[in-house]
């Protein structure tokens, strides 16, 4: 005779409640990549103004703003689906009773490398502006 399968515990509202609280920051992390994102491609528009000798005269292109911005609200975007994708995941897992709920930490560690990656472009981009600032 097998041993009887243990009957699955059913969630509780705080489960949920506590899904929904994490879907929510990822939510708001996902609107900051956005908003930044559009910030950081309108600052190439304020660094050619910068270059400009007399403010009227177009200075050299800084379309490299543009794409880190770019880059920001795609990032912005992927978060959104990959965290709703995650949220629905555990929502299932948790109305089947599921001892074993989906806990992976990949989107946080893609969002931190990420944000590694832009952030030390951006400063390699503005360290480059600045120089030629200076010295052009």
């Amino acid at each position: 005779m097998q041993p009887s399968a243990p009957n699955p515990k059913p969630a509780s509202t705080s489960d949920y409640l506590a899904a929904e609280r994490t879907l929510l920051a990822w939510i708001r992390t996902s609107l900051a990549f956005m908003g930044f994102g559009f910030v950081v491609a309108r600052f190439g528009l304020f660094l050619r103004e910068l270059r400009s000798p007399l403010g009227g005269l177009p200075g050299q292109s800084t379309g490299a703003s543009l794409w880190f911005g770019i880059a920001l609200i795609a990032s912005g975007v992927l978060i959104t689906v990959f965290s709703g994708a995650h949220h629905l995941r555990l929502i299932r897992a948790l109305g089947r009773g599921d001892a074993a709920v989906p806990r992976s930490t990949t989107l946080a560690a893609a969002v931190v490398v990420l944000l590694t990656l832009v952030g030390v472009g951006i400063a390699l981009y503005l360290f480059h502006f600045n120089l030629s600032l200076h010295h052009g």
